[in-house]
């Protein structure tokens, strides 16, 4: 005898309000008795194989500045703790009723309501649409790459057939995350646009790689405990965890260790708009657009050349800046002398070629290294079609701001010229043994030094005079 059961297939790929995820039907039967396979949900994308369009954008933008309301108040004020915050007596003990076995009371969306996986919010619709414009730039860089460069240029880079394969696989990754957040949207979700990168090598490709999917992915660490939806912030989960696998392989790739750290940061919408708007040459006319804000964009002049085997040795500018020095430029490979280039090195401790790990004996960075910024002023047109313009609201910057894992670390700006200063990394450690500045993080110029913690790090963007930019810490 056979028994059928029929799980319920509900049409997540196919409309943008759902009530659960998409499952197969199984049988419990024979081999010889085997069902068909249950058609695959359609995607959203073309999983391109071939070079496309790419190139700065050219004409005249028919609107610019972010998309925007009547707005109620120049910023959110800082309020004291909710009084029932502490209120709970943590002491491993059950203090209510549990409304079934096994099942503490209390949580989100645990009362047995039927999910709904859509925006609830303009919160949860503008951070859910920066989240897919990540997604459809991913989509596109990963097959520019491979699309751009000969199979002899990446091997010259140390990178194989099989290292090729798995860059082809991220790409189609993007494929699904793109479908479900357009999925999640609706009809008036972003598309993808046309891009402008600043690779002219294999190895420049892999560390902007490795860069904006750092970004990408503490972007949405920013937000997503904030959503309003808990079931598409449930999804976006499932799919941001499989970025931070791929940032990790980039890293791989690029020669540097994997994961220096012990905590990844999350930063505002803002932060990662600014740093991806940039790349973004032109989008079709009815775009949907973003309310996020792009502020002016800042440099680290001497910013560590990982493509070194001593970084210290790095001068001025040793970064690309087509289309400009964007806060996330890769490492310029052309300008480092063979005698210093870590991919020529033989020798454990210098050597950076593509590993699963590698320890410097040399570090890109340390406590108390003087780095050196330059920064734009404001009103700078950015973002797809230049429809956007930088701003800020804040006065002139005394503090550099640095955002790694857990942390949120002032030092004090020098300011030695018309937008330019210096200050010194700090020595500060997240816990005891886990230097906090570490890996690809974070740095922005304030004009205040406020005391923030991860949750509500995005409170400090009314006194963001510049940045973020992208430091190349370890």
């Amino acid at each position: 005898m056979v028994t059928k059961i029929n799980v319920v297939s509900s049409l997540l790929a196919l409309v943008p309000i759902v009530t659960a995820l998409p499952q197969a039907s199984y049988t419990s039967a024979s081999a010889t008795n085997v069902q068909p396979p249950v058609p695959a949900p359609p995607v959203r994308s073309s999983q391109v194989t071939g070079a496309t369009t790419h190139g700065p954008f050219s004409g005249t933008p028919t609107t610019t500045g972010a998309l925007t309301t009547d707005v109620l108040a120049a910023s959110i004020p800082m309020l004291p703790p909710n009084p029932t915050a502490t209120t709970y007596p943590s002491d491993g003990k059950l203090h209510n009723p549990e409304p079934a076995p096994y099942t503490p009371a209390g949580g989100l969306g645990t009362n047995g309501t039927e999910p709904v996986y859509n925006a609830k919010s303009d919160f949860d619709y503008e951070s859910l649409a920066l989240a897919l414009y990540q997604e459809w730039i991913e989509l596109d860089l990963f097959h520019d790459g491979l699309a751009r460069f000969s199979v002899e240029e990446f091997e010259a880079a140390g990178l194989t057939a099989e290292d090729r394969f798995l860059i082809e696989f991220m790409a189609d990754q993007e494929v699904g995350h793109s479908t479900l957040l357009s999925n999640i949207l609706g009809a008036q979700a972003p598309v993808q646009c046309t891009y402008n990168y600043p690779y002219t090598t294999v190895r420049e490709f892999i560390d902007f790689c490795q860069k904006l999917t750092r970004f990408g992915e503490s972007g949405v660490y920013g937000f997503i405990e904030h959503l309003d939806s808990r079931e598409a912030a449930t999804l976006l989960l499932q799919s941001i965890t499989t970025e931070a696998r791929q940032q990790t392989i980039f890293r791989q790739f690029d020669g540097l260790f994997p994961f220096p750290v012990w905590f990844e940061a999350g930063i505002p919408q803002s932060w990662a708009w600014t740093l991806l708007a940039p790349y973004i040459s032109s989008c079709p006319a009815n775009q949907t657009r973003l309310a996020w804000q792009n502020f002016p964009a800042l440099t680290v002049l001497n910013q560590p050349n990982n493509a070194r085997i001593n970084a210290n040795n790095t001068g001025v500018g040793e970064f690309v800046t087509f289309p400009a020095s964007n806060g996330s430029s890769p490492f310029n490979e052309t300008v480092v002398p063979a005698s210093d280039d870590c991919l020529n090195s033989t020798e454990v401790g210098s050597n950076c070629s593509p590993a699963i790990t590698h320890n410097r004996s040399i570090p890109l960075s340390f406590p108390g290294r003087q780095v050196f910024f330059q920064w734009e002023a404001p009103g700078s047109l950015t973002g797809p079609n230049n429809s956007y313009r930088t701003s800020t609201t804040a006065p002139v910057p005394q503090f550099v701001a640095w955002v790694s894992q857990l942390n949120l670390t002032y030092s004090a700006l020098t300011v030695t010229g018309n937008n330019t200063g210096y200050t010194f990394q700090p020595d500060v450690s997240t816990f005891a043994g886990d230097p906090a500045i570490n890996g690809t993080m974070f740095v922005a110029l304030t004009s205040r030094n406020i005391t923030l913690t991860p949750f509500n790090l995005s409170m400090i963007n009314p006194f963001v005079t510049a940045g973020p930019f992208l430091y190349q810490a370890g």
